[in-house]
Protein backbone atom coordinates (compact mmCIF):
# COMPACT_ATOMS: atom_id res chain seq x y z
CA UNK A 1 0.00 0.00 0.00
CA UNK A 2 1.15 3.84 -0.95
CA UNK A 3 2.54 5.36 1.89
CA UNK A 4 1.40 8.83 2.20
CA UNK A 5 3.74 11.11 3.66
CA UNK A 6 3.13 13.30 7.26
CA UNK A 7 3.46 16.47 8.19
CA UNK A 8 4.89 16.75 11.62
CA UNK A 9 2.42 19.00 13.71
CA UNK A 10 3.70 21.80 16.25
CA UNK A 11 2.27 19.28 18.77
CA UNK A 12 4.31 16.79 17.69
CA UNK A 13 1.27 14.57 16.03
CA UNK A 14 1.83 13.25 12.93
CA UNK A 15 -0.58 14.06 10.16
CA UNK A 16 -0.69 12.18 6.37
CA UNK A 17 -0.50 14.86 4.25
CA UNK A 18 -3.29 13.73 1.70
CA UNK A 19 -6.27 13.23 3.52
CA UNK A 20 -10.42 12.35 2.11
CA UNK A 21 -13.03 15.38 2.35
CA UNK A 22 -16.73 14.77 2.52
CA UNK A 23 -18.24 18.06 2.28
CA UNK A 24 -21.32 18.53 0.78
CA UNK A 25 -21.67 14.51 1.01
CA UNK A 26 -24.89 13.17 2.25
CA UNK A 27 -25.11 10.92 5.51
CA UNK A 28 -25.38 7.58 3.77
CA UNK A 29 -23.11 8.77 0.39
CA UNK A 30 -20.78 9.59 3.20
CA UNK A 31 -20.25 6.02 4.36
CA UNK A 32 -20.31 4.76 0.82
CA UNK A 33 -17.25 7.17 -0.42
CA UNK A 34 -15.42 6.84 2.81
CA UNK A 35 -15.43 2.91 2.79
CA UNK A 36 -14.05 3.74 -1.08
CA UNK A 37 -11.28 6.18 0.44
CA UNK A 38 -9.94 3.81 2.83
CA UNK A 39 -9.98 0.83 0.83
CA UNK A 40 -7.96 2.57 -1.46
CA UNK A 41 -5.62 3.70 1.29
CA UNK A 42 -6.56 7.05 2.78
CA UNK A 43 -6.14 7.26 6.49
CA UNK A 44 -7.01 10.55 6.97
CA UNK A 45 -10.75 11.57 6.86
CA UNK A 46 -11.89 15.33 7.10
CA UNK A 47 -15.68 16.20 8.23
CA UNK A 48 -17.69 18.65 10.38
CA UNK A 49 -20.66 19.26 12.10
CA UNK A 50 -22.16 21.46 9.72
CA UNK A 51 -21.98 18.72 6.78
CA UNK A 52 -24.07 16.44 8.83
CA UNK A 53 -22.53 13.39 7.80
CA UNK A 54 -20.42 12.76 10.60
CA UNK A 55 -22.65 9.37 11.84
CA UNK A 56 -21.97 8.29 7.96
CA UNK A 57 -18.35 8.28 8.32
CA UNK A 58 -18.37 6.87 11.86
CA UNK A 59 -20.22 4.14 10.59
CA UNK A 60 -17.82 3.84 7.65
CA UNK A 61 -14.86 3.66 10.11
CA UNK A 62 -16.05 1.14 12.01
CA UNK A 63 -17.30 -0.92 9.46
CA UNK A 64 -13.23 -0.74 7.76
CA UNK A 65 -11.47 -3.05 10.24
CA UNK A 66 -8.69 -0.01 10.00
CA UNK A 67 -7.43 0.20 13.67
CA UNK A 68 -8.06 3.75 14.77
CA UNK A 69 -4.06 4.21 15.74
CA UNK A 70 -4.10 4.44 11.90
CA UNK A 71 -6.65 6.70 11.15
CA UNK A 72 -6.24 10.40 11.19
CA UNK A 73 -10.09 12.24 12.06
CA UNK A 74 -10.87 15.94 11.69
CA UNK A 75 -14.23 17.00 12.46
CA UNK A 76 -14.57 20.54 13.02
CA UNK A 77 -17.01 23.23 15.12
CA UNK A 78 -19.38 25.02 13.96
CA UNK A 79 -20.12 28.68 14.59
CA UNK A 80 -23.66 28.19 16.49
CA UNK A 81 -21.34 26.79 19.52
CA UNK A 82 -19.60 29.97 19.64
CA UNK A 83 -20.32 31.03 23.21
CA UNK A 84 -18.96 30.13 26.72
CA UNK A 85 -18.62 26.56 27.87
CA UNK A 86 -19.93 25.10 24.97
CA UNK A 87 -16.96 23.70 22.90
CA UNK A 88 -16.33 20.62 24.87
CA UNK A 89 -20.05 19.57 24.58
CA UNK A 90 -20.06 20.08 20.82
CA UNK A 91 -16.75 17.94 20.73
CA UNK A 92 -18.60 15.32 22.66
CA UNK A 93 -21.60 15.83 20.52
CA UNK A 94 -19.52 15.04 17.67
CA UNK A 95 -17.90 12.31 19.11
CA UNK A 96 -20.96 10.33 19.83
CA UNK A 97 -22.22 10.78 16.05
CA UNK A 98 -18.75 9.59 14.90
CA UNK A 99 -18.85 6.74 17.53
CA UNK A 100 -15.02 7.70 18.49
CA UNK A 101 -13.69 8.03 22.00
CA UNK A 102 -11.78 10.79 20.28
CA UNK A 103 -10.37 12.72 17.45
CA UNK A 104 -6.80 13.55 15.85
CA UNK A 105 -7.87 17.19 14.99
CA UNK A 106 -10.75 19.54 16.35
CA UNK A 107 -11.28 22.84 13.99
CA UNK A 108 -12.84 26.01 14.60
CA UNK A 109 -15.02 25.90 10.71
CA UNK A 110 -14.96 30.01 10.49
CA UNK A 111 -14.17 33.26 12.45
CA UNK A 112 -17.04 34.66 11.74
CA UNK A 113 -15.40 38.06 13.21
CA UNK A 114 -18.60 40.49 13.25
CA UNK A 115 -17.93 39.70 17.08
CA UNK A 116 -15.05 38.63 19.15
CA UNK A 117 -16.86 35.17 20.06
CA UNK A 118 -14.09 32.97 18.03
CA UNK A 119 -11.65 34.46 20.72
CA UNK A 120 -13.48 32.61 24.08
CA UNK A 121 -13.97 29.58 21.66
CA UNK A 122 -10.15 29.35 20.88
CA UNK A 123 -9.50 29.83 24.61
CA UNK A 124 -11.05 26.34 25.29
CA UNK A 125 -9.93 24.72 22.72
CA UNK A 126 -6.90 25.69 24.08
CA UNK A 127 -7.90 23.86 27.20
CA UNK A 128 -9.94 20.87 25.91
CA UNK A 129 -9.25 17.22 26.93
CA UNK A 130 -5.86 15.98 25.02
CA UNK A 131 -7.84 12.49 25.44
CA UNK A 132 -10.98 13.77 23.00
CA UNK A 133 -8.61 15.62 20.89
CA UNK A 134 -4.98 15.05 19.95
CA UNK A 135 -4.55 18.87 18.10
CA UNK A 136 -6.67 21.46 17.79
CA UNK A 137 -6.56 24.30 15.13
CA UNK A 138 -8.65 26.68 12.68
CA UNK A 139 -10.44 26.87 9.06
CA UNK A 140 -10.73 29.66 6.97
CA UNK A 141 -8.65 31.82 9.28
CA UNK A 142 -6.80 35.08 8.04
CA UNK A 143 -4.06 36.58 9.15
CA UNK A 144 -5.36 38.93 11.03
CA UNK A 145 -7.45 36.44 13.33
CA UNK A 146 -4.18 34.20 13.95
CA UNK A 147 -2.64 36.80 15.45
CA UNK A 148 -5.50 37.50 17.25
CA UNK A 149 -5.68 34.14 19.04
CA UNK A 150 -2.06 33.56 19.18
CA UNK A 151 -2.09 37.13 21.20
CA UNK A 152 -4.03 35.30 23.99
CA UNK A 153 -0.98 32.98 24.55
CA UNK A 154 -2.77 29.85 25.00
CA UNK A 155 -2.23 26.45 22.49
CA UNK A 156 -1.15 28.08 18.62
CA UNK A 157 -3.21 26.42 16.04
CA UNK A 158 -1.87 23.08 14.27
CA UNK A 159 -3.53 23.62 11.12
CA UNK A 160 -5.05 25.95 9.53
CA UNK A 161 -7.69 24.76 7.07
CA UNK A 162 -8.03 27.23 4.08
CA UNK A 163 -9.16 27.91 0.84
CA UNK A 164 -6.30 26.94 -1.45
CA UNK A 165 -5.59 26.01 -5.44
CA UNK A 166 -3.93 27.36 -8.39
CA UNK A 167 -6.66 30.03 -8.82
CA UNK A 168 -6.53 31.39 -5.10
CA UNK A 169 -3.29 30.62 -3.31
CA UNK A 170 -4.44 32.67 -0.46
CA UNK A 171 -0.94 33.71 0.04
CA UNK A 172 -1.20 36.37 3.17
CA UNK A 173 -2.65 33.51 4.73
CA UNK A 174 -0.17 30.47 3.46
CA UNK A 175 2.26 33.07 5.01
CA UNK A 176 0.91 34.00 8.32
CA UNK A 177 0.82 30.06 8.84
CA UNK A 178 4.37 29.38 8.40
CA UNK A 179 5.29 32.70 10.69
CA UNK A 180 3.62 30.88 13.75
CA UNK A 181 4.36 27.33 12.38
CA UNK A 182 1.04 26.03 11.60
CA UNK A 183 0.34 23.36 8.82
CA UNK A 184 -1.95 24.82 6.49
CA UNK A 185 -4.42 22.95 4.99
CA UNK A 186 -6.19 23.01 1.71
CA UNK A 187 -9.80 22.68 1.22
CA UNK A 188 -11.25 22.48 -2.38
CA UNK A 189 -7.60 21.64 -3.52
CA UNK A 190 -9.11 21.46 -7.03
CA UNK A 191 -11.33 24.56 -7.45
CA UNK A 192 -14.34 22.17 -8.02
CA UNK A 193 -12.23 21.60 -11.41
CA UNK A 194 -11.48 25.21 -12.34
CA UNK A 195 -7.74 24.85 -12.64
CA UNK A 196 -8.11 21.34 -14.53
CA UNK A 197 -8.47 23.07 -18.22
CA UNK A 198 -5.50 25.37 -18.26
CA UNK A 199 -2.45 24.88 -20.53
CA UNK A 200 0.12 24.22 -17.84
CA UNK A 201 -1.82 21.63 -15.74
CA UNK A 202 -2.63 19.64 -19.57
CA UNK A 203 0.60 19.75 -20.45
CA UNK A 204 2.13 18.24 -17.33
CA UNK A 205 -0.55 16.36 -17.12
CA UNK A 206 0.12 14.55 -20.79
CA UNK A 207 3.87 14.71 -19.91
CA UNK A 208 3.51 12.55 -16.76
CA UNK A 209 0.78 10.36 -17.61
CA UNK A 210 -1.49 11.08 -15.33
CA UNK A 211 -4.62 13.73 -15.13
CA UNK A 212 -4.80 17.50 -15.03
CA UNK A 213 -6.09 16.76 -11.19
CA UNK A 214 -3.28 14.26 -10.08
CA UNK A 215 -1.40 17.19 -11.55
CA UNK A 216 -2.65 20.23 -9.10
CA UNK A 217 -2.82 17.78 -6.09
CA UNK A 218 0.76 16.55 -6.49
CA UNK A 219 1.45 20.69 -7.24
CA UNK A 220 -0.19 21.34 -3.26
CA UNK A 221 1.69 18.04 -1.73
CA UNK A 222 5.03 19.67 -3.55
CA UNK A 223 4.49 23.17 -1.99
CA UNK A 224 4.14 21.27 1.17
CA UNK A 225 0.06 21.99 2.04
CA UNK A 226 -1.91 19.08 3.43
CA UNK A 227 -4.95 18.48 0.82
CA UNK A 228 -8.40 16.82 1.66
CA UNK A 229 -9.40 16.08 -2.39
CA UNK A 230 -13.15 14.83 -2.39
CA UNK A 231 -14.75 12.23 -4.80
CA UNK A 232 -17.80 10.34 -4.31
CA UNK A 233 -16.86 8.61 -7.87
CA UNK A 234 -14.40 5.34 -7.27
CA UNK A 235 -12.14 5.84 -9.94
CA UNK A 236 -11.44 9.24 -8.68
CA UNK A 237 -10.91 8.93 -5.34
CA UNK A 238 -7.97 6.45 -6.32
CA UNK A 239 -6.88 8.43 -8.89
CA UNK A 240 -6.42 11.43 -6.03
CA UNK A 241 -4.89 9.11 -3.96
CA UNK A 242 -2.28 8.06 -6.60
CA UNK A 243 0.37 11.22 -6.49
CA UNK A 244 3.30 9.57 -5.35
CA UNK A 245 4.66 7.72 -8.25
CA UNK A 246 5.74 11.08 -10.16
CA UNK A 247 7.08 14.17 -9.59
CA UNK A 248 6.70 17.89 -11.04
CA UNK A 249 9.49 19.58 -12.54
CA UNK A 250 10.98 23.19 -11.42
CA UNK A 251 9.29 24.52 -14.23
CA UNK A 252 5.93 22.94 -13.85
CA UNK A 253 5.45 24.15 -10.85
CA UNK A 254 6.10 27.41 -11.45
CA UNK A 255 4.13 27.30 -14.42
CA UNK A 256 0.90 25.76 -12.21
CA UNK A 257 1.42 28.50 -9.62
CA UNK A 258 1.92 31.47 -12.51
CA UNK A 259 -2.03 30.73 -13.08
CA UNK A 260 -3.16 32.68 -10.06
CA UNK A 261 -5.82 34.85 -10.74
CA UNK A 262 -9.16 36.26 -8.14
CA UNK A 263 -10.56 32.55 -7.89
CA UNK A 264 -12.23 32.05 -5.07
CA UNK A 265 -14.98 29.88 -5.18
CA UNK A 266 -16.13 30.07 -0.94
CA UNK A 267 -17.33 32.92 1.20
CA UNK A 268 -14.74 35.32 3.04
CA UNK A 269 -13.78 34.56 6.17
CA UNK A 270 -13.91 38.62 6.77
CA UNK A 271 -17.48 38.86 6.43
CA UNK A 272 -19.18 35.52 6.27
CA UNK A 273 -21.32 34.81 9.45
CA UNK A 274 -22.89 31.65 8.86
CA UNK A 275 -25.56 32.36 6.29
CA UNK A 276 -24.92 32.54 2.87
CA UNK A 277 -26.45 35.63 1.34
Amino acid sequence: MTQVPTITLNNGVAMPQLGFGVFQVPDDGAQVAVEAALECGYRSIDTAMIYGNETGVGRALAASGVARDDLFITTKLWISDFGPGKAEAALDASLERLDLDYVDLYLIHWPAPATDDYLDTWAQFSELDTAKTRSVGVSNFLPEHLDRVVALGGKVPAVNQIELHPAFQNRASVEADRRYGIATEAWSPLAQGRALTAPAVVEAAERHGVSPAQVVLRWHVQNGTIVIPKSVTPSRIASNFDLFGFELSAAEMDAVTALEADGRIGMNPATFNGKRS
